[in-house]
């Protein structure tokens, strides 16, 4: 794209619709000066690529190997380049400059010629007036020993490289952006300042052939059109059969300062006006042919954009644009979750893809994406499971989150069952099944209590805390801390058992596609409102969905639409709680306690750092020092505590520690009669226990097992590992009306650290798959297919294996990792991966025929461990 490139980044697309493989970005290339990329001039197929930067430097980009390099630069000290032209199988780069002077470069070499045309040798030797810099050049489509220079004062010079001289020179009176050939070398077009456009004969050069104000409203006496705003560039491309393509951007009126950027497409006697949502960097015509001599046949325009990237379809009359194959606009909805899927069956990318493509929106053309990158398969919207709310309607859910209420957390799809679950911001679970048909059905919905007590623990005479003095002052900088609205006060009548959204209760038209199976949605309880989701698993050969938060585990029967298990994280343990435990009072009305207000504005804080932590920090060393710290100093619960002390250690990690108060966090740790390692920290002693990564598979639930079971693993924010017995019904008959049966083990494995995830290998190092049904579409029309019986895909470990270790369970944490061989839960080996900073996501995967852990940490380092069989 010549011009306008305001960034020192290249990205190169591939607009070859047949090219192998055919990637959207073939390279990217970085300037190290950091200069503005002000041109772009392909060696077209020669894999090279001439730019020219703000700070008058070109450069030589050699494209074909795996690493695109600079091969050779030149800077230009004395003169600012202002315009590049690099005909067609040339050699000779021409270089105009602000001074009006045009150079010519060697491409072979990268060195000046030495051949220079000088602005009072171009223009008329008895003009005195400089023309100012250099805004077009381009060589004859006849010949390519004539060179076209445009200045920015109206001249425009026909020069002959041979003989050294100019063939011929037009003058205009206002100033000129941009020129265009028509492909037989006998005409031009040139865009003015005034809005207008100028077509040249190069047989009567004294005075345009024709002069236009696209834009312009046409006087009654007969006057030229008023003056409109500049038309920035334009390009001027023939067709054999029809009449040529004026395509231009700016050029609208003075009067309409309101209007959006626009293109205009002028075709014949038709003019199209396409208004652009951002700023016009520059357009480019796709053709089909390189050749300037030739008719160009136009089919598309390229519109960059300030902040996307569109291409018009020339080929039909109403000039739709291509629909956008990056279905995300970053801009416009911020992306809140992502995952990667490989090895996915065969079948199911070709049914997304027709499905999808019956929801694709009217109005865009018919043709392939020219310019070829990743394709949307699939868009799915979970709002459309819930009513919209009605405006001044009171919105529970604004009283946890300020993001939209329908933001998703959490996805987790089974590719071979095509069970698809997402959980929101609002605290819900939605479970979806695909289908090839439309249907007409109610949603169903569940509700599930999920609020453990032991954040409000009192003593037999708690003491009386006053409102904090001055709350104006103070509950602004605490929200901003949180990421939430301010929750600590309900008012009016206290909320219990409402969730933060309504589903749906008539019956809904669902398309083909995912349509939802069951909603599952946390609810207040006492005034509280739930806990965001923080972990999510599903498994469609067992039919169960488990997620959990920082109060506890639930488990619900997909198939059954049951709540298996709702329970709160430290009963989970039962007489294994490797600690000791505060105990639990009775609960109490609700206040605005010191207590509630710094749980509450911390709750969200910690997911939320990376984009907080810099602005907050004058916040927090305002609050540590402020009356509101007295009044937390005497806040009796150990949550008080323990969110300060996550404060502190994540200020202390990003190297922002406050001058007060660590010393006064560290005392009160003292008083924590539970202990664990030296190396864990009061982040790790916090009485809430978060649930982080669930996981099922066929695996030991106990020491000793004789036989693998169908079990749920658990994770947490203090680094345990529970395991959770499933007993489901022998046959699959049972399956639909006996009960599944959800029981703690006993088990508990630890690790330093918050846990993320989970895997498990057989006794040869090969990783297990978890159990799945194979897909088959619950709303088939086939008799056959209604009556099939659920097939699953279970693991059975071979014949062959001895009494023993059959398994190992591979563990990471946000710390550490550790192998457990099962079922004698005997620990094989402990990597600390890391000890200054954490982890923020781990997987283990299938790499070059091994077995690897993945991990990625907060510093940026990516990090693989291979897993070596003894």
């Amino acid at each position: 794209f010549p011009h306008g490139f305001q960034a020192s980044i290249l990205l190169i697309l591939d607009f070859d619709c047949n090219r192998l493989g055919r990637p959207g970005v073939d390279c990217y290339c970085q300037h190290e000066s950091g200069a503005a990329v002000l041109q772009l001039q392909f060696l077209i197929n020669e894999g090279a690529l001439v730019s020219a930067s703000s700070d008058d430097t070109l450069h030589l980009w050699n494209l074909r190997q795996k690493r695109p390099a600079i091969l050779h630069s030149l800077k230009f000290n004395r003169e600012r380049i202002t315009y590049c032209h690099l005909p067609f199988q040339s050699k000779w780069l021409y270089v105009g400059t602000e001074r009006g002077n045009t150079h010519i470069v060697n491409i072979e070499s990268f060195i000046l010629s030495g051949y220079v045309i000088m602005w009072n040798k171009a223009i008329e030797l008895s003009t005195k007036t400089h023309p100012g810099p250099v805004v077009h050049l381009s060589d004859s489509p006849r010949d390519e020993g004539k060179l076209l220079i445009g200045y920015e004062n109206g001249t425009v010079v026909l020069w002959d490289l041979r003989s050294k001289r100019a063939d011929l020179r037009v003058y205009y009176d206002e100033a000129i952006h941009s020129v265009d050939w028509h492909h037989e070398g006998k005409q031009f077009m040139c865009s003015h300042s005034d809005g207008s456009l100028t077509l040249w004969n190069l047989k009567s050069p004294s005075r345009p052939f024709q002069i236009t104000i696209p834009h312009g409203k046409i006087q009654r006496d007969g006057k030229k059109p008023e003056s409109c705003k500049p038309i920035l560039k334009v390009e001027y491309k023939t067709c054999k059969s029809s009449e040529p393509f004026i395509i231009f951007s700016g050029g609208l009126s003075y009067d309409k300062a309101c209007r959006r950027p626009s293109l205009t497409i002028m075709h014949g006697k038709a003019i199209t006006v396409l208004e652009m949502d951002h700023p016009i960097v520059d357009f480019l015509t796709l053709c089909e042919t390189p050749y300037p001599n030739e008719f160009q046949e136009p089919y598309a325009v390229v519109v960059l954009l300030e902040k996307d990237l569109i291409v018009v379809d020339l080929t039909q009359s109403n000039f739709p644009i291509f629909e956008n194959p990056y279905p995300i606009d970053i801009h416009e909805s911020p992306v809140t979750c992502t995952e990667y899927f490989a090895d996915c069956p065969p079948d199911l990318i070709p049914v997304l893809y027709s499905v999808g493509a019956k929801h694709k929106k009217q109005g865009y053309s018919n043709k392939e994406w020219p310019i070829i990158t990743l394709q949307m398969l699939y868009k799915l919207k979970t709002s459309k499971v819930f009513e919209k709310q009605k405006l001044g309607e009171g919105k529970p859910t604004a009283e946890i989150v300020e993001e939209d209420p329908f933001a998703i957390q959490m996805m987790y799809w089974c590719p071979e069952s095509r069970i698809f679950c997402v959980a929101g911001v609002s605290a819900y679970v939605v479970v979806y099944r695909f289908s090839k048909h439309e249907v007409n059905t109610e949603i169903v919905s569940l509700e599930v209590r999920l609020q453990y007590d032991i954040e409000d623990i009192i003593t037999p005479e708690p003491e009386i805390i006053p409102p904090f003095p001055d709350g104006s002052s103070q509950l602004p900088s605490l929200k901003s801390l949180s990421g939430s609205t301010n929750t600590v006060a309900c008012e009016g009548m206290m909320k219990d058992s409402i969730p933060c959204l309504s589903v749906k209760t008539r019956p809904v038209r669902m398309p083909p596609g995912y349509q939802p199976e069951l909603v599952i949605q946390l609810v207040w309880v006492d005034g509280e409102p739930p806990q965001q989701i923080t972990s999510l698993a599903v498994n469609s050969a067992y039919g169960l969905v488990a997620f959990g938060n920082c109060n506890g585990l639930a488990v619900v029967d997909f198939m059954q639409k049951t709540v298996l298990l709702s329970m709160g994280t430290i009963d989970l343990y039962g007489s294994s709680d490797p600690y000791q435990r505060q105990p639990r009072s009775p609960r109490k009305n609700k206040q605005f306690t010191t207590d509630n207000f710094c749980m509450r504005g911390l709750s969200n804080f910690y997911p939320d750092l990376t984009k907080r932590i810099r602005t907050s920090y004058q916040s927090l060393t305002e609050l540590t020092d402020s009356p509101v710290s007295l009044e937390l100093e005497r806040c009796k619960s150990p949550t008080s505590v323990v969110g300060m002390a996550i404060l502190l250690r994540i200020l202390k990690f990003y190297g922002l520690t406050p001058p007060i108060s660590e010393q006064r966090s560290e005392n009160r740790e003292n008083t924590f009669s539970r202990s664990r390692s030296s190396s864990v920290s009061s982040i790790d002693k916090e009485s809430k226990e978060a649930i982080t990564a669930l996981y099922f598979m066929e695996t030991f639930s106990r020491k000793n097992d004789s036989a693998v079971s169908p079990c749920l693993w658990v994770g947490t924010g203090l680094g345990m590992v529970l395991i959770i017995s499933l007993n489901l019904p022998a046959t699959e008959e049972l399956r639909q009306t006996e009960p599944v049966m959800v029981s703690p083990s006993g088990t508990v494995l630890t690790l330093k650290g918050a846990v993320l995830t989970f895997s498990c290998l057989d006794c040869m190092g090969a990783l297990i798959h978890s159990p799945y049904e194979v897909w088959r579409d619950p709303n088939s029309i086939d008799d056959s297919e209604k009556t099939r019986k659920r097939k699953l895909v279970m693991y059975s470990p071979s014949s062959s294996q001895d009494m023993g270790d059959h398994q190992f369970a591979v563990i990471c944490s946000e710390k550490q990792a550790k192998v457990f061989s099962l079922p004698s839960q005997t620990c094989l080996y402990v990597h600390n991966i890391t000890e200054t900073s954490f982890l923020l996501r781990a997987d283990v995967v299938t790499l070059c025929n091994s077995i690897c852990l993945a991990c990625f940490c907060a510093n940026g380092h990516i990090m693989t461990m291979r897993y070596l069989p003894s």
